[in-house]
């Protein structure tokens, strides 16, 4: 690379071979410093009003929209998890909701929303749906069929071991890109960046097999979790896994005594009491967190 040359601003060969993977053309590729620059983007562009979302969900629409100083909505997940997409519409409705993010699968949940709730959620919303699909290469659906004028879809290169690039894109109508494109920094993505991401969709084979790998661990571990006594395991569309247990402090702090680090999601309360997540790894990964787990358990 010529790192002593400004990289190419536009991005057109990591565009083109975005959207020809995608199915799409350049024109609906637009490329941010990690999906947390094109939220902001997708906030910063849109018409004054508020953003809706469902709660618990992933932390950043939440965050962002409050650094940017525009109003936020949440509506409350079922017990299970689900999202009514009627009650979700009422509160759209109500708050003049101009943009609305769903991420799916879910984060931190892990689960997908039935195809029919996404869909009546944009045929009645009036406003820009964002489908973040970021956890899209262990998920058995995807939403791109649907990418309109008022419908885009959100990915990252980060859930495939590629976190360090910082590279996220988003997928929609061309001149909803054009017009986003406008507020995007310049030189936004570096060469270095521009060339591993285009070094890793070559490869792509490899990484899609990765994710195969971890799916298939992904049903292991819930096969064995679900064996164990005392636990709540949720059906899971991503990398991990959310299960609820008597004690979640307890139990965090005991395996964390055995090196076994997993995320505490009990502290944020709500849906997500006596909640732990744990990120999918090896096998030899997962067999120690399932050990270790029954020991703390018993």
């Amino acid at each position: 690379m010529d790192i002593n040359r400004y990289p190419d601003a536009n991005m057109e060969a990591l565009r083109e071979t975005i959207a020809q993977r995608e199915g799409l053309h350049a024109e609906q590729v637009l490329l941010g410093n990690g999906s947390d620059e094109i939220i902001q983007m997708l906030l910063l562009g849109n018409e004054p009003g508020t953003c809706v979302t469902p709660a618990p969900t992933f932390v950043m629409y939440n965050l962002i929209s409050h650094w940017v100083k525009r109003s936020m909505a949440t509506v409350p997940l079922g017990k299970d998890f689900s999202l009514d997409p009627n009650t979700f519409l009422q509160v759209c409705a109500r708050e003049k909701a101009v943009i609305a993010f769903l991420a799916c699968p879910n984060n931190p949940t892990g689960n997908l929303w039935p195809r029919d709730t996404v869909e009546k959620i944009i045929r009645e919303f009036r406003g820009l749906v964002v489908i973040d699909e970021a956890y899209a290469p262990f998920s058995e659906s995807t939403y791109t069929d649907l990418i309109a004028p008022d419908v885009m879809v959100l990915r990252t290169f980060s859930k495939l071991g590629w976190a360090g690039l910082r590279l996220g894109y988003v997928l929609g109508d061309a001149k909803v890109i054009a017009d986003l494109n406008k507020i995007r920094m310049p030189y936004n993505i570096n060469s270095l960046t521009q060339a591993s991401a285009r070094f890793f969709l070559q490869h792509r084979d490899v990484f899609d097999q990765q994710a195969r790998d971890i799916c298939h661990e992904r049903s292991r571990m819930m096969a064995s979790l679900m064996g164990m006594a005392d636990i709540e395991v949720f059906p899971s569309q991503a990398n991990f896994i959310l299960l609820r247990v008597k004690d979640a402090d307890s139990v965090f702090e005991a395996l964390k005594e055995k090196n076994i680090l997993i995320k505490n999601m009990h502290a944020q309360g709500g849906l997500l009491s006596e909640c732990l997540r744990v990120t999918i790894g090896t096998a030899d990964e997962n067999n120690s967190f399932l050990s270790a787990l029954r020991e703390v358990l018993a």
